[in-house]
């Protein structure tokens, strides 16, 4: 296999950042791509197999552009413009970068991190109801925050209403101490964090004073007609058929909606089946109603998430499998009721 050599064009005073400390992101991206990246006389040179270091080349320089952006590069930025180069794809994370949302209260702009995350905020631009269906961590809540704030300061829309089903993540927490709000206060903490993060505490507080924005769990709709506003409901796998239903019909003229949830996270009682799966199944064909799926590369928390969630991706489909192939019980007997002791006189 014949070597060839690259030169990748990244401003010096940036190198630093594009090769991570102690040169951890360029030791990640030499052993990946199997290259070899030489810095001499203010120039990066990547020596290996013309697919190979043509790869590494132009991650280097996409790193170097997000960079010069004054983004800050993360370990994240890095696997997803691997994960590009080892598919080939014509992409850049840096233009992926450039489409600025909205900023936070600390002035760090928000934008999406992948294709997956851009195409969801596009199709949230572009539908009056969106479906953000993925595993944790790939920014669902966050963007349509971002994007329902966006529309507020714009006024686009009037009001924010957020909203969850109250279901404990699979125990019982008994009696809440405190009057109403304080009880339903710890569900609806994820959608306040993601609010005094971008909005700003103060901000949030005088707006939803003035009832400009709401934050109820999801028994609060019920009977409402939300007319010019932005609507989020979140992990709307833990609703029911009815929930959804009564939920999407909720819908006013000038309002847009989003509805987040993970599929493979449901709280719900074993047989009762989501109303976000119910959703997706009746509602997929209407022109005006966007379904953007995320996968686990779209995952922008900790590296160590994103692997977690591949992991539970590859359990749960080598269970379906395995729950498929298994014979189903003899006639009259439920399925829970027998196992392999079973020898036709109930449960042994």
């Amino acid at each position: 296999m014949a070597l060839v050599e690259k030169t990748a064009r990244i401003p010096e005073n940036l190198e630093g950042q594009v090769f991570g400390q102690f040169d951890r992101y360029l030791k990640k991206i030499e052993r990946t791509l199997n290259v070899t990246v030489v810095t001499r006389d203010s120039q990066v040179r990547v020596i290996g197999s013309e697919s190979a270091a043509e790869g590494a080349r132009h991650v280097l320089e996409d790193l170097g552009q997000l960079a010069e952006q004054g983004s800050e590069i993360t370990e994240q930025n890095v696997n997803y413009a691997l994960s590009l180069a080892m598919e080939k794809t014509d992409g850049s994370i840096s233009e992926i970068d450039r489409d600025i949302i909205c900023h936070t209260a600390s002035g760090k702009p928000v934008s999406p991190k992948t294709y997956g995350q851009k195409n969801y905020v596009d199709a949230i631009r572009d539908h009056m109801i969106t479906f953000g269906i993925g595993p944790a961590g790939t920014g669902k809540t966050y963007l349509a925050m971002a994007a329902a704030i966006t529309a507020f300061k714009n006024e686009e829309v009037s009001r924010i209403i957020m909203t969850r089903p109250a279901i404990e993540a699979g125990e019982k927490l008994g009696f809440l101490p405190g009057d109403l709000q304080s009880k339903i206060d710890p569900y609806l903490r994820p959608l306040y964090d993601a609010l005094y993060q971008i909005m700003g505490p103060d901000s949030y507080q005088k707006n939803a004073e003035k009832g400009l924005i709401e934050v109820a769990p999801l028994a609060y709709m019920r009977g409402r007609t939300l007319d010019n506003a932005f609507i989020i409901l979140d992990e709307a796998q833990n609703t029911t058929p009815a929930q959804m239903k009564m939920f999407l019909t909720r819908v006013g003229f000038g309002s847009k909606v989003i509805v987040t949830g993970d599929l493979t996270q449901k709280d719900l009682p074993f047989d009762t089946r989501s109303g976000l799966e119910v959703a997706v199944e009746v509602l997929s064909k209407i022109d005006e109603i966007a379904f953007c799926r995320l996968t686990s590369k779209d995952v922008v928390r900790h590296p160590l998430v994103q692997k977690i969630v591949q992991a539970y991706e590859a359990y749960e489909k080598k269970h379906s499998l395995t729950e498929q192939r298994r014979p189903g019980p003899p006639k009259g007997v439920k399925r829970g009721s027998y196992d392999s002791g079973y020898h036709g006189r109930g449960k042994v």
